[in-house]
């Protein structure tokens, strides 16, 4: 059998020729030429916005936050997971110890449970929380969800000034940073493009960085309609990296300042069919593989990151026991794993997880085995890995012998990449990580990056603020402001508000007619950041050793298809969340569908779909986003969904309906691995083999609008654009 391996040529990072005035570092500290070009551009007056592109581990957090450390600047830093935000709180304190500025800033990480929490604790709002914490930090670490919904007013009481909490805490801080940025959607880019906007109308002067590993096309696209002036900073483009092939190259680097960023890899490709566990079932017939390699490198720490919670959970036990027989230990980190166990795998041997791992913690590894779904998802996870030498164990520095990854990937891709005439790949051959990035963006998959979105609901969200702005209370204060404003806004997203004016009554009025009530459930998922939650459950999961970790939410199309549940009533739940003695933030569990305590992992996943109480031949036509009731769920043997079932066809579902299975629907609009599609009979075809249509619910069903024209046609006929 052939052994689909290449190795990956070290790589080393140019060091800035000179530092300018107003720096001070550590002595025999050199600062990178990317960091230092931060710097200058966050000097620069002419500037808005930078994207700092450098690899993942060049230090782009200390570009970020250099200014910071050498005065007063205050940084609002936005991380798309909480897990990141106290990771880079971690790093930034660091920093501190070592730069020891004059005046030291003060660093608060604030997320949502703790908002709440920090309100409760303090007999506060939230508002005054969020505005409290935000004036006692020159660095303040939240998310971007908090920073969208502060600009929406999310935190104000009707008898507030829209602008009274919003406008001080922007006047406060003199940066926006939001790192990861390639890992948001299309709706959060256009959520943040918007508020951009509005601070610009009330704050000018604001900077804005952009620590991503591409610039998104979408975003530089209408930063230039809307006339910010950015800067890319991008050590690849300039030649600021090297890629030297002999241990004497690397030392005539060393020996000039170049900095090692990543150590030489042995990258293996193991090819898999395109199946439900088959990456699972590998490495349940590989672990003595795995254990071989513990042996081989003592002081060796691993990761193993998946795609499904599920096999996460099913392996850990497999494992533990595995690594027990040589004195390691194993964690785990996923969605579903509490806030202590995702921080004490930080310190085990080995770490089995799934996205919470890739989106940028920084974990100290030298043997990675990972799948993919596509390109980019490919190269985020393969980044985690030889951006440490080694690492720290009681005391004692513990340096690594060995980098390893194995890439478990599809038949098809290994193929393209060392198989095909003209393969990019050759077995044995040494490559640098530029050529690697290429040979995947190239012949792996590609998902869609829903440019439409932009234009169809991207200005529902400007036309939320634009409201905003003409309440009475501070109309005479925005007025050519906000005349501004809307006149940007319809630049960038290329419509009119008016336009969407029109279509916001509509929807209400479509809502008025079906349900007898007041309300806008398309108009709120539109002008929500990630969208309305609606088939959210409340869960209970006992396995959990910290008492405050065990009360979770995790959504019915996942809890049907892996978990082994039984359904709570919601007092039952809430008792058991009075009976803790440990703080919970319980706003969450408000809206939930339904509460239900975990009782295990399935060995293997379970089909299961929607169903509508009627035809939906006439919805499905309609080639539109609809509110939907009546819609409820079905799978087979499963005695506890009825009730379940009778909660969901009451609820109002912002939905989008196709009449094309699941499968051809993923396949052709080129969907991310984990986007909210399933599949849906009505009275017509609940007992078909493979469920006729498909539903979107939610933001999900916003984005599959911008691309359902793809299977619109006449006479019936399907055709792709």
């Amino acid at each position: 059998m052939v052994n689909y391996q290449v190795t990956l040529k070290p790589v080393y990072s140019c060091p800035a020729d000179e530092i300018p005035d107003g720096i001070k570092v550590p002595q025999g500290w050199r600062l990178s030429w990317h960091q230092v070009e931060t710097w200058k551009a966050l000097n620069d007056p002419e500037i808005d916005v930078i994207f700092n592109t450098a690899m993942t581990g060049d230090g782009k957090s200390l570009a970020a936050y250099l200014r910071t450390l050498q005065g007063y600047f205050p940084i609002m830093g936005l991380y798309p997971t909480n897990e990141l935000a106290r990771d880079q709180r971690g790093q930034i304190e660091a920093y501190i110890q070592r730069f020891q500025p004059t005046d030291q800033p003060r660093v608060n990480l604030l997320t949502g449970p703790e908002l709440e929490l920090y309100a409760e604790r303090d007999g506060k709002t939230k508002a005054i929380a969020l505005e409290t914490r935000s004036k006692q930090s020159e660095i303040l670490l939240t998310n971007p969800d908090i920073f969208h919904y502060l600009h929406r007013g999310a935190y104000l009481t009707p008898y507030d000034n829209p602008d009274q909490l919003w406008n001080r805490i922007d006047k406060h801080f003199d940066l926006f940073l939001f790192d990861e940025f390639h890992v948001f959607g299309t709706p959060q880019v256009a959520s943040i493009i918007n508020t951009m906007l509005l601070i610009r109308r009330a704050n000018r002067g604001k900077r804005y960085l952009f620590l991503s590993a591409t610039p998104d096309e979408g975003l530089l696209k209408r930063l230039d309609k809307a006339g910010f002036r950015y800067r890319s900073i991008d050590p690849v483009r300039e030649g600021k990296y090297q890629f030297p092939d002999t241990p004497e190259e690397a030392n005539s680097l060393a020996q000039r300042g170049w900095r090692q960023v990543t150590s030489e890899i042995e990258l293996s490709f193991i090819p898999l069919p395109s199946s439900f566990q088959t990456s699972e079932n590998w490495l349940k017939e590989n672990k003595e593989r795995i254990l071989d390699y513990f042996k081989r490198y003592p002081g060796s720490k691993g990761a193993i990151i998946l795609n499904s919670i599920a096999s996460v959970k099913r392996l850990l036990p497999i494992f533990r026991e595995l690594l027990a027989t040589i004195g390691l230990t194993v964690g785990e980190n996923t969605g579903l794993s509490g806030t202590q166990e995702k921080l004490a795998s930080l310190n085990r041997d080995l770490v089995i997880g799934t996205s919470t791992i890739d989106v940028g913690v920084d974990f100290k590894i030298n043997f990675l085995i990972f799948e993919s779904s596509d390109a980019g998802n490919f190269i985020q996870r393969f980044g985690r890995l030889g951006r440490h030498s080694g690492y720290d164990r009681k005391g004692t520095a513990v340096k690594f012998a060995n980098f390893t990854a194995i890439a478990l990937v599809p038949k098809f891709f290994l193929e393209r990449l060392f198989e095909k005439k003209d393969a990019p790949l050759q077995v044995g051959e040494r490559y640098d990580r530029i050529q690697l990035q290429e040979a995947i963006k190239s012949n792996y998959r590609h998902i869609n990056n829903f440019e439409g979105y932009y234009q169809r609901w991207g200005a529902v969200q400007s036309f939320q603020l634009w409201w905003n702005l003409g309440s009475p209370k501070i109309k005479s204060q925005y007025g050519e402001s906000r005349q501004k404003f809307q006149q940007e806004c319809e630049e960038v997203f290329d419509t009119s508000l008016k336009r969407v004016a029109g279509r916001v009554k509509g929807w209400a009025d479509e809502w008025k007619e079906l349900s007898g009530k007041s309300g806008n459930p398309i108009f709120e998922d539109a002008s929500s950041f990630r969208g309305s939650s609606p088939l959210l459950c409340g869960l209970y999961d006992s396995t959990e050793p910290e008492e405050g970790d065990r009360f979770k939410t995790y959504d019915l199309p996942s809890i049907l298809g892996n978990l082994e549940v039984e359904v709570w009533r919601k007092g039952e739940f809430k008792r058991q969340i009075e009976a803790t003695e440990t703080p919970i933030a319980r706003r969450r569990f408000d809206y939930c569908l339904a509460f239900l305590n975990l009782k295990g992992y399935r060995e293997e996943r379970l089909n299961w779909r929607f169903t509508y109480d009627g035809d939906l031949g006439e919805i499905a036509t309609a080639w539109k986003v609809q509110v939907l009731t009546g819609i409820g769920v079905w799978q087979p043997d499963n005695p506890w969904l009825d009730r379940i079932s009778r909660e969901l066809r009451d609820l109002a579902l912002v939905s989008f309906v196709l009449a094309y299975p699941v499968a051809a629907v993923r396949q052709r609009l080129q969907l991310p691995m984990h986007f909210g599609i399933y599949p849906i009979s009505d009275e017509s075809s609940l007992h078909s083999p493979v469920s006729p249509y498909s539903i979107a619910i939610g933001q999900s069903a916003l984005l599959l609008d911008t691309l359902a024209h793809r299977f619109k046609g006449k006479g019936g006929e399907v055709w792709i654009c």
